[in-house]
């Protein structure tokens, strides 16, 4: 069990990728989690720096200024582990490895206290994993949405947790996504270059925005059916919600997606049929390289198999 001490902080530094933005609107599309007024509310109490210099919510951004970033660490009570069980694809005294089902959130967060996948990690690998991720995502190093299935790697400790987020960074390390859109794409290969940041009316949702961060989405398409196609993505970078907002911009939601695409589908699926289908990366410690493949599951494959049928 991990307990929360309601004053603990937790520091990060944040590379600025924009020019000329008033830096609370800045940040308030580029942070996960934050508000433009809790933004402002950090920057008025000396939490935001450069140069540990504390900045006020209009200085105005430049290209590569690192900003310096402390906040409280979110009061979590008790995160605790759970006996859930896992499709455990690979796994060494390093990293862990996971297929994640549809449906499962990755960490705790409001609404979802328990149940997650890190209650589920912290059941089956005990104390082993990096604290870097903070009390609330012990290991987590990226994410998928709670409705998209596939793979999703863990650190066992800081050093693998460093190496792989340093990878993520210097985008080393590759995922790829099978997905099936709506409409028919008109090219087979395509490359989608557009800054995603939180939608200003709308604080749960992700689009694409001028001045946001920097987000690309190569895809090629797998399959074509009647008023579908299958696709294969790649992320270059993993801004949250990227292949559901890049697709949804370019006329082509995520099948599923009731947020960014249609309420309402024909296949019974309750949420997007987009899948984290393989990962290539070089081990932390022995810097190997490992690729790993999730097969389709099963509500994807029912999919392809009534698109082929013509239902």
């Amino acid at each position: 069990m991990i307990s929360c001490v309601n004053t603990a902080l937790k520091k990060k530094n944040f590379k600025c990728d924009s020019e000329n933005v008033r830096l609370d609107i800045y940040l308030a599309n580029n942070l996960d989690g934050l508000t433009r007024t809790a933004v402002q509310k950090l920057l008025d109490n000396g939490r935001i720096t450069l140069n540990n210099i504390p900045l006020r919510k209009n200085h105005i951004t430049s290209f590569g200024e690192v900003y310096t970033i402390i906040q409280d660490e979110p009061s979590a009570g008790n995160v605790i582990a759970q006996s859930i069980g896992l499709d455990v694809v690979y796994e060494d005294a390093d990293i862990i490895v996971v297929n994640k089902p549809r449906g499962l959130v990755v960490h705790p967060a409001p609404g979802h206290p328990d149940g997650t996948l890190v209650n589920a990690l912290l059941y089956h690998c005990g104390d082993s994993l990096s604290g870097i991720g903070g009390i609330m995502r012990p290991g987590i190093v990226h994410r998928i949405d709670k409705d998209t299935s596939g793979l999703i790697i863990a650190a066992k400790n800081d050093r693998a947790h460093v190496s792989l987020s340093e990878q993520l960074a210097a985008r080393t390390l590759t995922r790829e996504y099978d997905a099936i859109v709506c409409g028919n794409l008109k090219n087979d290969t395509g490359t989608i270059n557009a800054p995603i940041g939180r939608h200003p009316a709308n604080r749960k949702k992700q689009t694409v925005l001028s001045g946001a961060r920097e987000a690309v989405t190569h895809f090629e398409v797998y399959s074509r059916y009647n008023g579908y196609t299958r696709v294969r993505c790649r992320l270059e970078t993993g801004r949250t919600h990227q292949i559901r907002v890049h697709m949804a911009n370019i006329g082509h939601p995520v099948l599923g997606d009731s947020v960014y695409g249609r309420a309402k589908n024909n296949f019974g699926l309750t949420g997007q049929c987009l899948h984290a289908s393989k990962l290539q990366f070089s081990h932390p410690v022995s810097a190997e390289p490992i690729t790993l493949n999730a097969p389709l599951p099963d509500y994807f494959k029912d999919v392809i198999t009534k698109l082929e049928k013509g239902v």
